[in-house]
């Protein structure tokens, strides 16, 4: 995959993420007494922001092509991540963002709309990758050239289906899928290692057969690095070593953070820390 370094490039880039983390907090505090899933949002976002600056083959335009490549949300609790870069790509307009968990929206929960790029309904943690082996398998069985990517929290690595999966993709040599794991090291009930110690993920998913590649997922220019050397030899894993909550001092590491709603002063506070280039 040929990605662009350029300085530029990244600086157009990290530009973008600071926009969406705008939207993003905007959305957090839209969603009033309700709150949001605050902590794997903020994990994501330049992960996102990659993803859909650089990476992803697909086209608003035309949302449905057979060709485009699938982003499948497995962590979707990221919704502050992913809208924003939706608006970004052009697939919805900012101001659709307004309607972030009102009722009757198309923005509420965790909803399936290709028509818009969202290409899976997530909710139940540790099956899209399933989802995703079947679609990568679906386009080598018939002929189509497009990628199938999966991000993933660390959390749902508890669960066993993900780990038939993984082996699923060895086995059927599916060169075309690319499982994205933020690595944030928490979970709602608290560090991963602590309720399922993962260990050396880099070398669980090597010996899984799949190519792996460790990166700053709060850095672009080491995203896309990342990116750029996914293999066509095998099923590939990008790890991304991320904060959870990243850029809000009130949240950072902290797993109460989750699902959370904030406060007039800690949005102007985030706000300001992110304006002031303190965040990324």
């Amino acid at each position: 995959m040929r990605l662009d370094h350029s300085t530029d490039n990244v600086s157009r880039i990290r530009d973008m993420a600071v926009r969406m983390r705008k939207m993003a907090l905007d959305m957090a505090l839209s969603a009033g007494a309700k709150g949001s899933h605050i902590g794997g949002g903020f994990s994501a976002m330049e992960i996102m922001a990659v993803l859909y600056g650089e990476v992803l083959r697909v086209d608003p335009k035309d949302p449905l092509n057979v060709n485009r490549d699938r982003l499948l949300i497995s962590k979707n609790h990221c919704t502050l991540a992913h809208f924003p870069a939706l608006a970004e790509k052009g697939f919805i307009k900012e101001e659709e963002l307004e309607s972030y968990a009102v009722n009757g929206s198309r923005l509420i929960g965790y909803p399936y709309a290709p028509e818009i790029g969202i290409e899976y309904s997530g909710g139940s943690l540790g099956m899209a990758i399933s989802v995703g082996v079947g679609q990568a398998l679906a386009a080598k069985k018939k002929g189509i050239d497009y990628n199938v990517y999966v991000l993933m929290g660390d959390g749902e690595l508890n669960e066993g289906s993900v780990w038939e999966a993984f082996m699923s993709a060895k086995q059927f040599g599916l060169d075309n899928l690319i499982a994205i794991i933020d690595r944030n090291h928490l979970c709602y009930d608290g560090e991963t290692e602590d309720v399922m110690m993962l260990g050396d993920l880099n070398a669980k998913m090597s010996s899984f057969g799949f190519n792996t590649i460790g990166c700053s997922g709060h850095d672009i220019s080491d995203l896309l690095r990342a990116f750029y050397s996914i293999s066509a030899a095998a099923p590939n894993a990008v790890i991304c070593d991320t904060v959870k909550g990243k850029g809000l001092s009130f949240a950072e590491n902290r797993p109460e953070w989750h699902q959370k709603a904030i406060t007039r002063e800690q949005y102007d506070t985030a706000l300001a820390d992110l304006m002031g280039g303190k965040v990324i």
